[in-house]
């Protein structure tokens, strides 16, 4: 099993180094971890007495590896989940904030359990998701997985600009649709054949 440290550690290497992508909402990020979150947590790196682009260029890895450890694991309560929940939501919470809450709080509800959808990891959420993996210990982190995936198509389908994180320029799975992926059993990883279809209608 994995620790949360080795967790974090991976999310950095996917994240990469510093990015400031126009398309992106999150504006300048650097090992995922963006410009608005510095700002929330007050990360002057610079000592310049203003949170900006080069406090973000001056984050290292084991600040980012911290950050994410702290606000978006622990402060989240990731660990109430199931372990084998935990990587997926941590790296989708870490992508898309409470919305990778939302999706498995969508995700349970479906189940058959009755929880708000609220983007909160309290007793209700921890207590559905521990009662899913009881009844389908083989097929919870798939389903979430599933589910993430859904998520990011929907999100490029809604917002052109936001398409090429989910379809390369040569037309095969983009990053996000990767990133899924790297949390689904194989068996469920969609076919070129299959992604080229679902995304077919975005010229």
């Amino acid at each position: 099993m994995q620790t949360v440290e080795e967790i974090a550690k991976e999310i950095v290497g996917r994240e990469g180094g510093f990015v400031n992508d126009l398309d992106d909402p999150g504006g300048a990020t650097k090992h995922g971890v963006t410009i608005h979150t510095m700002r929330r947590l007050g990360l002057d790196l610079t000592g310049d007495g203003a949170v900006g682009v080069a406090d973000v260029r001056a984050l290292s890895r084991t600040q980012a590896e911290a950050i994410f450890i702290e606000h978006y694991f622990r402060r989240p309560r990731i660990g109430s989940l199931p372990v084998s929940l935990q990587a997926s939501v941590f790296d989708m919470y870490v992508n898309a904030g409470g919305n990778a809450v939302k999706i498995l709080q969508r995700l349970l509800r479906q189940m058959g359990h009755d929880v708000a959808v609220d983007g909160v990891i309290g007793p209700q959420t921890a207590n559905a998701a521990q009662a899913a993996h009881a009844a389908a210990p083989d097929h919870l982190a798939d389903a979430y997985g599933i589910a993430r995936r859904n998520y990011y198509f929907r999100l490029a389908d809604r917002r052109p600009a936001s398409r090429k994180y989910a379809r390369t320029r040569a037309g095969g799975k983009g990053g996000w649709i990767k990133r899924a992926e790297a949390f689904i059993s194989p068996r469920y990883h969609m076919t070129e054949a299959e992604f080229g279809r679902r995304v077919a209608a975005w010229g």
